[in-house]
């Protein structure tokens, strides 16, 4: 006997079949094939399967394309700049690294496309900035897709289809799910890893996957364990063998990433390294990560949650309210994940980017209840998904990576590197490093690593220099030589007019950077070079 599906529920029929009711299933009048046909799902806006995918890999392939500005300094100094130290033995290391804040899991990953590229030859700087990025956006298409999956297997077609849609023309996944971060790779791995989550209607059960998954994105970045907590509660209450599913399932595979990590750590650390703990003892316990900027603990509710969404907010607010109840374990990690962020004092828009797939899903609800506003809806959120993420993507902040190209156009090509120097008097770690340059230019930015000692008054090197720029200038090269070029934000001219007069230096490139200019970042980027090597450089 087979069990087959009759009015929602599992019934088993003999291998004898009255000839009535075979010659109503063989006709289609009535029964079961007639039950099918009526309850088969309606096709979703985007189509499925490898289409599907294809999609996906093709839109985000056009999205890494359109992403050409600066977001955050992770993206650059804790995963490419490190990845380009380990392979080519120049980079530089923030202080996260000497403390043993940061692991090298992820940045091993792009160690090994650097690594791919230098052993055949190809390891020019535009391939060193972009193969990384592409390997992320293909892992973002994976995501999509799975998310897609995920939500037919839930629910139907239809409604996949509408969360589909609404995952590709999110402003911020736009931004960021090509961008080479930890909370990127933390959001991959936490959406297919949901895609195994025994979800209640969800027939793709496999422990195993989904907890090795949530594992490698604690490996990579510590707090992916937050949107976990309710749903792996969830899972053990649920499950009748609770203690197997503890000590046979979560367990095992809680150890072998452990130890993968402790292993890796120890490899390039030369010691025995704990990073997680190491990286929740600072950021969450001893809330040292305020030392970066504080908000107030409604800043997620009032602000971060608002901008992430974007265009999508309503949508959600009205998916939250017309999705079955099945459903409403997603909300859970959302809610919880807020909470967790909103005790903390340091918060960025970033930090809750691994719950914005959570989001689609109840986006994807309103529209599919949306019947008589749903053309005038999908308008408004194509096109103001696409003007945030062209203008995020294409204008705001970009004076950090055209600067950089600039420098390595001019001075890699200097006949003379060690005479090429350049000092960044930014705000720290406002353009990247090494990965973006390749090349052993002499280069030196403004530090600014917290104080770890407990002392009174710290000031890092930024904000000393900040205090009194022109003065801070003479002290610091009245015995050393002044650097080849230097590169500043326009705010800053005015004040050091005299220190550049009287080294002989002039403006030789102007590169945009933002609309809005805040505090000791300016609207653009300036170079200046001394006169004398100019002529050392041509010569």
């Amino acid at each position: 006997m087979e069990p087959q599906s009759v009015a929602g529920g599992l019934a088993f029929r003999g291998a004898h079949v009255r000839s009535g009711e075979q010659g109503r299933l063989q006709t289609g009048e009535s029964g079961l094939g007639a039950q099918e046909r009526r309850s088969r799902p309606r096709a979703g806006p985007l189509g499925t399967g490898a289409r599907l995918a294809a999609l996906a890999v093709a839109l985000r392939v056009l999205n890494l394309g359109l992403v050409r500005t600066s977001f955050v300094p992770d993206e650059h100094w804790q995963s490419l700049e490190v990845a380009h130290r380990l392979v080519f033995g120049y980079g530089h290391l923030t202080w996260e690294w000497t403390q043993g804040l940061r692991g090298y899991t992820y940045p091993l990953i792009f160690a090994s496309i650097y690594k791919v590229l230098h052993l055949l030859g190809k390891d020019s700087v535009q391939l060193l900035v972009w193969t990384p990025r592409l390997a992320q956006a293909l892992l973002s298409a994976v995501a999509d897709v799975k998310l897609y999956s995920l939500t037919k297997r839930l629910e139907t077609q239809e409604v996949a289809g509408w969360v589909f849609f609404c995952q590709l023309c999110s402003w911020f996944t736009w931004y960021c799910c090509t961008r080479t971060l930890t909370n990127t790779m933390e959001t991959v791995l936490t959406t297919i890893a949901l895609s195994y989550y025994p979800l209640e209607g969800s027939k793709a059960v496999n422990s195993v996957k989904y907890t090795s998954l949530v594992a490698l994105a604690c490996l990579v970045r510590p707090t992916a364990i937050i949107p976990w907590v309710p749903l792996l509660l969830r899972h053990v209450w649920q499950e009748p063998a609770k203690c197997r599913l503890i000590l046979c399932g979560f367990l095992p595979v809680g150890f072998v990433a452990l130890s993968l990590s402790l292993v890796i750590d120890r490899i390039f650390f030369g010691q025995w390294m704990l990073v997680q703990l190491n990286f929740l003892r600072f950021n969450v316990l001893q809330g040292s990560g305020s030392f970066y900027g504080s908000h107030p603990w409604h800043w997620y509710l009032g602000q971060g949650l608002p901008a992430v969404l974007g265009p999508h907010l309503p949508f959600f607010l009205h998916g939250c309210v017309r999705a079955p109840g099945r459903c409403r374990a997603l909300l859970v990690p959302v809610l919880w994940t807020l909470s967790v962020y909103s005790m903390l004092g340091h918060k960025e828009f970033r930090f809750i980017y691994p719950v914005l797939p959570f989001c689609m899903v109840f986006c994807g609800y309103s529209l599919t209840h949306l019947r008589t506003w749903r053309k005038p809806a999908l308008s408004f959120l194509l096109l103001s998904n696409a003007l945030l993420a062209l203008y995020t993507g294409l204008v705001h902040q970009r004076g950090a990576l055209d600067v950089m190209g600039h420098i390595q156009e001019v001075g890699c090509s200097s006949a003379n590197l060690s005479s090429a120097s350049v000092f960044m008097m930014m705000p720290c770690h406002s353009t990247p490093y090494y990965s973006h340059v390749h090349c052993p230019l002499p280069l030196r930015f403004l530090q600014c690593p917290p104080d770890l000692t407990g002392q009174s008054g710290y000031l890092d090197e930024a904000d000393t220099f900040y205090l009194n720029p022109a003065g801070w200038l003479q002290t610091e090269f009245r015995a050393t030589p002044l650097p080849a070029r230097l590169i500043i934000f326009s705010v800053l001219e005015e004040e050091i007019r005299a220190f550049l007069t009287s080294g002989n230096y002039e403006r030789t490139a102007v590169f945009f950077h933002t609309h809005f200019p805040e505090g000791r970042t300016g609207s653009h980027i300036y170079v200046y070079e001394r006169k004398s090597a100019r002529l050392q450089g041509t010569g």
